[in-house]
């Protein structure tokens, strides 16, 4: 193997399937040193190390769109083969049966449902801003984390139930403890924002760039 292949950055395909501005998920993956693109149809993943699903807006027009492009079955497969993969605040949320928000069928990759946020109405809805995160010490991804301590940017209205608390990487609290991100396998996901999260967010996409 040459000096050239020993260095080559992770080569990652940032799934755009036509909701949002990307380029700031872009960008922080490449601050880290991965190889990222963006990718609009599911020819464009095979040969990447990592496939990265961002999401913003309605999880409705989300599932309109994976349908639309295929990518809902390129994300399903991708898993299903243990491939390295990231999911970003919907990245999340459509990895699961079902969603309150639209009455929306989404992924099944995992069971569980994606319920809104019915807690004390002094409370703001959507969980905007910062907050902390609590983890078991011991995954690679976590490296150089706090637990309880280091905060990460959220924006959202609702919040995963997952059926296997196995899944369960990352809880937050906000009117109650909520499942704010899972790992099983090479599959990762996170209810927060990382490239939004400034240094900590960084972090932990430096963090999965290791494992690739």
């Amino acid at each position: 193997m040459d000096s050239d292949t020993l260095q080559a950055s992770p080569k990652l395909a940032v799934i755009d399937y036509g909701m949002g501005n990307l380029r700031s998920v872009l960008r922080a993956w490449q601050h880290v040193g991965a190889d990222a693109h963006l990718v609009s149809s599911p020819e464009e993943i095979a040969s990447a190390d990592a496939l990265v699903f961002p999401g913003q807006g309605a999880i409705v027009d989300t599932m309109r769109l994976l349908k639309e492009t295929g990518f809902d079955h390129a994300i399903r497969d991708w898993i299903a083969a243990d491939k390295p993969f990231f999911g970003i605040c919907l990245g999340l949320q459509a990895l699961f049966e079902h969603s309150e928000e639209g009455d929306t069928p989404a992924l099944g990759v995992f069971k569980g449902q994606v319920k809104r946020f019915r807690i004390d109405p002094s409370l703001k809805i959507p969980h905007m801003g910062w907050n902390a995160v609590s983890f078991a010490e011991g995954d690679p991804i976590t490296e150089g984390l706090v637990s309880g301590q280091d905060q990460f940017y959220f924006v959202h209205s609702y919040y995963i139930e997952p059926e296997d608390p196995a899944l369960t990487l990352f809880e937050t609290d906000y009117g109650g403890r909520f499942v704010s991100g899972i790992r099983r396998g090479n599959c990762y996901a996170t209810q927060f924002h990382p490239e939004k999260s400034q240094a900590k967010g960084l972090q932990l996409y430096a963090n999965f760039l290791k494992s690739l």
